[in-house]
C-alpha cells in the first residue's frame, strides 16, 4: 500500500454517462443491493435509465440524476475502501454526500434519502425557469467577478460566480437575464474565452435556492452526524471539518452558496496531500486538480491523480 497522503474526490452533477456502475453492480450483489436500495427511496427507475437509455436530457434529470450518481460514486469507492487509508474526503457539490458517507458521517441509506429529497427539492425550485447557470472558461477571475458585481448592481437580479472549479474555469449562476448581461459585457474580453450554458433547473448555489434549502434542512436536522474518521472538506469554504455538528453547519448552507473547489484542492495540498483519486464516471474533480496546483504556484510536480471509473479500474488499483 501507498504511503503518500491521499485525498479521495466524488464528482457531482454534469458527471453522469451511460452504463455507470453497471458492470460492477453485475459483478456484486451488494453493490446491486445499492441501487435496488436508492430505487426504493427515490421510487423512480435508475438501472432502466442510466444503463438502458442514451438519452441525455433524461440522465440529467435532477431527481434521478442525485441518486443515481451517489450509487455510483459510493460503491466505487467502496470497491477499493480496503485497499488503501484516504486521509481526506471531498464531492463536489453533490459528491459532497458521497463524501460524508465515505468518511461515515451519515450511513450511506440516510445519504440516499438526502440526496433523493435534494433532487426532488432542487428540481422544482424555479417552476417559473427563470435561472440557470453558464461556465465560463479561460477568463480571469477578477474580471468575471467584476462583471458580475457590476451587473447585479446595475438590474438588482441575481448573479454570483457559484463555483470556483479551477482559476480559469467558473461557472455563474442566477437569473437568466443577468447571465445573458454578463455574457453580453464579456464576450469580447479574450478571444480564448468561452461560454457554456449548462443543462440545469435553476441558479444552484444562489440564495435563489433558499426556500428549497429551507425544506432541505429540515431533514438535515434530523440526522445523527457523527465524527468523521477523515477530515470532509467543506464546499463552503473549503476547510477540513471533523466534527459532526460542523460538518452539518456547513450542509445545511451548501445548497446556496457558492463551491470553494479552488481552495479545497490548495488547502489540501497544503495541509500535505499529495495524491487525489477520485470516484465517479468522468474524471472530472481528478482533472482539475493539476490547473489548480499550477496556478496557486504552491506544488512542484511532486503529485499525483488517479481517476476510479469502472470495474475495469476498480480491479486495477492497487492502493
Amino acid at each position: 500500500m501507498s504511503s503518500v497522503q491521499t485525498a479521495i474526490l466524488f464528482p457531482g452533477q454534469g458527471a453522469q454517462a451511460t452504463g455507470m456502475g453497471r458492470r460492477l453492480a453485475e459483478a456484486s450483489s451488494d453493490i446491486m443491493e445499492l441501487w435496488k436500495k436508492a430505487e426504493s427511496v427515490c421510487g423512480q427507475p435508475l438501472r432502466e435509465i442510466y444503463w438502458e437509455s442514451n438519452d441525455s436530457t433524461l440522465m440529467a434529470e435532477t431527481r434521478t440524476l442525485q441518486p443515481a450518481l451517489t450509487v455510483v460514486n459510493f460503491a466505487l469507492f467502496l470497491s477499493c475502501a480496503d485497499r488503501f487509508t484516504p486521509v481526506a474526503a471531498a464531492g463536489h457539490s453533490l459528491g459532497e454526500f458521497a463524501a460524508l458517507a465515505a468518511a461515515k458521517v451519515l450511513p450511506f441509506d440516510k445519504v440516499l434519502e438526502l440526496v433523493t429529497l435534494r433532487g426532488q427539492l432542487m428540481a422544482d425550485a424555479d417552476p417559473d425557469h427563470e435561472g440557470s447557470m453558464m461556465a465560463v472558461i479561460r477568463l480571469p477571475l477578477d474580471a468575471l467577478e467584476d462583471a458580475v458585481k457590476s451587473v447585479a448592481d446595475e438590474t438588482g437580479m441575481m448573479v454570483r460566480v457559484a463555483n470556483k472549479n479551477t482559476p480559469l474555469q467558473v461557472v455563474i449562476s442566477g437569473h437568466k437575464k443577468a447571465l445573458e448581461a454578463v455574457y453580453e459585457g464579456l464576450k469580447g474580453n479574450s478571444a480564448r474565452a468561452k461560454f457554456f450554458p449548462l443543462a440545469v433547473s435553476g441558479a444552484f448555489h444562489t440564495p435563489m435556492m433558499a426556500e428549497a434549502n429551507a425544506e432541505f434542512v429540515k431533514l438535515l436536522d434530523r440526522q445523527d452526524w457523527q465524527r468523521a474518521i477523515f477530515p470532509v472538506y467543506s464546499n463552503v469554504n473549503g476547510e477540513p471539518l471533523t466534527e459532526g455538528n460542523y460538518i452539518r453547519n456547513a450542509m445545511r448552507r451548501q445548497m446556496t452558496s457558492s463551491v470553494q473547489w479552488v481552495d479545497t484542492i490548495v488547502n489540501m495540498w497544503k495541509n500535505g496531500v499529495r495524491r487525489w483519486i477520485e470516484f465517479g464516471p468522468q474524471g472530472v474533480t481528478s482533472r482539475m486538480v493539476r490547473p489548480t496546483l499550477s496556478a496557486a504556484d504552491v506544488a512542484d510536480g511532486s503529485y499525483s491523480t488517479l481517476h476510479i471509473a469502472n470495474i475495469d479500474s476498480v480491479k486495477a488499483f492497487e492502493g
